[in-house]
């Protein structure tokens, strides 16, 4: 790879991560940034077909299936845009990666952390994000503000409240294990002070 960083935004649903990826793509651009943002799952062609199949509120998706899934689309981002934009010294925002099937579907679904992990190694083929910022919000909030937005409820979406801890604590666990790359930002400020501190937490990477 090049210049180019990959920039990861994670966090519980309704943690703020849309948000803060538009502003922080903005941002860089005005900074003469290169830089592209893209979400997981998607993000190109085939893997938005995934993503209509995993956000269906209507299907019963076995956990398994739904690990696979997601590294399945996972792989299709990555070898379509990921690392081609990468290469050619473009910055690279992404909404969700990794650790977010490892909180999920690891934590929340209890399939493991380190199973997901295995299964993901495959899909990604050793690419790590330089820098993942973490927003940690606590579960009530993160679901009140889902239940405040105008669309209906995704599948993941309508998860129980105890799914929700078990996801947030799986991913206080990997920002544990690997605190130079994780940084932890509190989603419950304000949009600009969210904004403020991801740009301080990639500020060495500039």
């Amino acid at each position: 790879m090049s210049s180019g960083r990959l920039i990861t935004i994670e966090g519980i649903d309704g943690a703020g991560k849309s948000t803060l990826a538009v502003a922080l793509e903005a941002e860089l651009r005005t900074r003469g940034v290169p830089v592209e943002l893209l979400r997981e799952p998607g993000g190109v062609r085939a893997a938005e077909r995934i993503r209509e199949l995993v956000k269906d509120p209507d299907l019963h998706i076995d956990p398994r299936a739904e690990a696979l899934l997601f590294a399945a689309a996972r792989a299709q981002l990555v070898e379509d845009a990921v690392k081609p934009l990468l290469r050619d010294g473009t910055w690279v925002l992404l909404d969700r990666f990794v650790d977010s099937s490892l909180a999920y579907q690891g934590g929340g679904r209890r399939l493991g952390i380190e199973t997901i992990r295995e299964i993901n190694e495959f899909a990604i083929r050793g690419l790590r994000p330089d820098r993942t910022l973490l927003l940690v919000v606590d579960t009530a909030l993160g679901r009140g503000r889902l239940g405040a937005r105008a669309r209906p409820l995704e599948r993941l979406e309508r998860e129980q409240e105890d799914f929700f801890r078990r996801t947030a604590g799986a991913y206080l666990e990997l920002l544990a294990e690997d605190p130079t790359r994780i940084k932890r930002i509190d989603g419950s400020a304000p949009p600009d002070r969210v904004l403020a501190a991801a740009l301080e937490a990639i500020s060495d990477l500039l």
